[in-house]
């Protein structure tokens, strides 16, 4: 990350990026305004923000649509601005790899501490990353990436998160508000069952037959990732 850390604003609305506009002035985040998805992707590209906000309900693009076009190559954080309601759009966004979301309306200064608070898990991720191997499976933590059998599977920087969290705890049964903590932060407030998708997404990305390792659910309590 950059030591002035640069926010890429995606929303619509002039209102939106006025008012967040002063607040990461004031604490001396330097910002540049996306207005549609289209023009998100390309400032993404241009600009190589360190976080980015981004709006649900664009024009062009879907926020959503957005995220699943920059999750396929990158793991710049992401904060989904959602409306008040849209509870399928948060899950989605979160299970399309965005790491937290805010609901509208929102105060600007609740926006300021969630980047922080993004940016101090990314630093803190990025100062214990590590690469794990097992059996056929390797988990780069360093660039994002896992490999079976030598060939790289996509994966959201979740599921490398979460992927590797258990992996670096063998056998230690770990549960879904631990797990939702970590890789989402304490302060996260959405479903628990959002860890299940990720798992089953994880199973069925990496699993193959023979391998000498397994994530095992542990009914009532979490998960574990058990080397036989």
């Amino acid at each position: 990350m950059s030591q002035t850390p640069h926010i890429l604003i995606c929303d619509d609305d002039p209102i939106v990026h006025e008012s967040l506009g002063i607040y990461l002035d004031s604490e001396h985040f330097s910002h540049s305004d996306a207005y549609d998805g289209a023009e998100s992707l390309a400032k993404v590209t241009e600009d190589k923000p360190d976080l980015i906000l981004l709006d649900v309900m664009m024009p062009e693009l879907s926020g959503l649509d957005v995220c699943r076009e920059v999750r396929k190559t990158l793991s710049i954080p992401i904060i989904i601005l959602t409306a008040k309601g849209e509870e399928i759009d948060r899950v989605l966004g979160l299970e399309l790899g965005a790491d937290d979301y805010i609901v509208k309306p929102f105060s600007p200064r609740e926006v300021i501490a969630r980047i922080k608070a993004v940016l101090r898990r990314t630093e803190q991720t990025t100062e214990i990353s590590s690469i794990l191997r097992f059996d056929g499976l390797e988990i780069n933590l360093d660039n994002y990436t896992v490999k079976v059998n030598e060939d790289y599977i996509s994966c959201t920087p979740k599921e490398v998160e979460i992927l590797h969290l258990l992996a670096s705890h063998p056998g230690q049964v770990m549960g879904r508000d631990q797990i939702l903590g970590i890789v989402w932060g304490y302060d996260y407030s959405g479903d628990p069952r959002t860890v299940d998708t990720h798992i089953k997404r994880i199973r069925h990305k990496v699993t193959f037959e023979g391998a000498r390792w397994s994530i095992q659910t542990v009914y009532g309590v979490g998960y574990k990732f058990e080397v036989t």
